[in-house]
């Protein structure tokens, strides 16, 4: 397995992960979102792929932090296609993405996985990831 950059080719891949994980409709604006993250440096968009074949992406933002001396990674979107889980890729490339964190000077990596997502859950309890106590969202209104 392969672990890279992703690139504006992949947009087709990501829209395709992205509708496994319940978000349909990413085809209309993927690519202007792509070219967002590729070219934001406080992103990196990893790419997994076997043979020219895409098997997963994980979406790994960098924050700094005011009143810690270290910062933290935040995993916002994660992805392993249907037919590749459980075969050691997603493991992988969040080692990659721990990684990547720790020389960018993080201590520590954030991930907010909804309850139902059981088994992704459990993936990151394996992987030695605890239960933060609270997250809140507030939904804006676009002006």
């Amino acid at each position: 397995m392969k672990i890279r950059l992703a690139e504006s080719k992949d947009a087709f891949a990501l829209s395709a992960l992205l509708a496994e994980l319940g978000y349909e409709g990413t085809a209309p604006f993927i690519e202007r979102r792509l070219a967002q993250l590729i070219a934001d440096d406080t992103e990196r968009l990893l790419m997994a792929e076997h043979d020219n074949t895409v098997l997963g992406f994980l979406s790994l933002h960098f924050i700094p932090q005011l009143a810690l001396a270290g910062d933290f990674a935040r995993i916002s979107y994660f992805s392993i296609a249907e037919g590749e889980r459980s075969k050691g890729a997603g493991q992988e490339l969040l080692q990659y993405a721990e990684q990547l964190a720790q020389e960018r000077g993080c201590d520590r990596m954030e991930v907010h996985c909804h309850q139902r997502r059981e088994k992704a859950n459990a993936f990151y309890e394996r992987e030695g990831y605890t239960e933060s106590p609270r997250y809140h969202i507030k939904e804006l209104t676009p002006p």
